[in-house]
């Protein structure tokens, strides 16, 4: 079987990297033929909690020996999932498109209770990061080379991928002679220095008229600048994670959301959108990622009530901009563990000074999820501010009845208290 053959062929002029210390793996589809392949490093430096409110830091890398049982293959998409330690696991998602093929998001999970990779760490929880990827689109049919390092960066964790090839969506059972390589590995051709041109020397006793013009030209005004259209409200999107096929929902969350980074907004697409995530006692946390973005949201539990612990959003513009947000101490969507929270009103949260978000039409029930179904909600303080003025506008009408009534009864009374004097 071909393994890039134009690459193996680089190897062994000597041209190419060395592959025999990184880590390979086929993966094959429910008829045994191979679907995808990959052969890459990688290197993790994560940040973690120590006693005393220390940081420390783990450096390790991708091992030889990985499982490959979670990765997939499909028309339109597929996913390499390596998992390998106590409880690690890193995992790229691929789409096709019909000439292309891309690598859409790197997820990496790892299990802070591996005390041989976290000594001493002060958390037993398994933290999960998803960054987009910097490869850009890979023709169908062919593999895709990187022998430069590439880093990427989210909050707590760095992961730098080098001596990469791959090939998704593969055909025939056999990888592509085809070799697409990564713009790094590129070299740039030098720009040839201009050469200075020599002045123009006028013959002697030779004048040149020079022009005269008696009119007088001004500037053209400057074009009108359009105003930033104003964008509509976001569809409200239904997100439901299940540990399972079989299980029913453990995490229910609906609501409508805008993105702001960097003077830019844009609305979050719930249509196409692939939800992910995980449940457990004292943590939720639910994964949404579109074509542009993924959104990370985690809460924990805190025995009576739960709230919005951290924020993770990764993504790009409109404008092409890449972008990697993150606040791990935030105090959100605070409610009773058992009911669910909700916020009809719009809202606007600072996460970092880089990103804001809106939501729109808000409720989440991360805990104590039944039959599939949100618990009583919880209000936030704009909806009960909205219940609490018709209220209010209610009662004051209510009062000023009572008055106009009291006052005709008295007025009422007195005239006939008059009306016996007379006689």
């Amino acid at each position: 079987m071909y393994r890039c053959a134009t690459f193996v062929l680089f190897l062994a002029l000597g041209i190419a990297f060395q592959l025999s210390h990184g880590t390979e793996v086929n993966v094959t589809d429910k008829d045994n033929n191979l679907c995808l392949y990959a052969n890459l490093m990688v290197n993790f430096s994560v940040s973690y909690k120590v006693a005393d409110n220390k940081s420390a830091t783990a450096e390790f890398e991708l091992p030889a020996n990985v499982a490959s049982d979670g990765s997939t293959c499909d028309a339109t998409s597929s996913v390499l999932k390596l998992t390998f330690g106590e409880g690690h696991s890193w995992s790229v998602n691929f789409t096709r498109s019909e000439k292309t093929y891309q690598a859409d998001n790197i997820t990496f999970s790892y299990n802070l209770s591996d005390t041989t990779v976290f000594p001493n760490s002060t958390s037993n929880d398994t933290t999960t990061v998803t960054v987009l990827t910097h490869i850009t689109p890979v023709g169908v049919d062919t593999c895709y080379s990187c022998k430069s390092k590439d880093t990427f960066e989210a909050d707590l964790v760095n992961q730098t991928l080098w001596d990469v090839l791959i090939q998704a969506f593969v055909s025939n059972n056999s990888t592509s002679e085809n070799i697409t390589s990564c713009a790094a590995d590129v070299p740039t051709t030098p720009v040839a220095p201009t050469t200075p041109v020599a002045p123009t020397t006028r013959a002697p006793n030779t004048t040149t008229a020079e022009p005269v013009t008696n009119s007088t030209s001004t500037a053209p005004p400057p074009p009108p600048t359009t105003p930033t259209p104003t964008l509509p409200a976001p569809t409200t999107g239904q997100y439901i994670f299940k540990p399972d096929g079989n299980s029913t929902a453990c995490l229910m969350a609906d609501f409508g959301l805008r993105i702001g980074i960097k003077k830019e907004e844009m609305n979050f697409e719930p249509n196409g959108t692939t939800v992910t995530g995980k449940c457990e006692v004292n943590s939720s946390e639910l994964v949404l990622t579109s074509n542009t973005v993924t959104i990370t949201l985690t809460f924990v539990n805190e025995t009576k009530t739960f709230r919005l612990h951290a924020l993770n959003v990764t993504g790009k513009t409109s404008s092409g901009v890449m972008f990697s947000e993150a606040n791990t101490n935030l105090s959100l969507w605070q409610a009773a563990v058992g009911s669910s929270y909700m916020c009809n009103k719009e809202q606007n949260y600072t996460i970092t000074s880089m990103l804001t978000l809106y939501t729109f039409d808000l409720r989440v029930q991360p805990f104590g999820v039944k039959k599939g179904v949100f618990s009583t909600a919880e209000d936030c303080q704009a909806d009960a501010e909205s219940f609490l003025v018709p209220i209010a506008v209610g009662v004051s009408l209510l009062v000023l009845v009572l008055i106009v009534l009291l006052a005709y009864f008295i007025g009422r009374k007195r005239n006939m208290a008059t009306g016996y004097e007379s006689f």
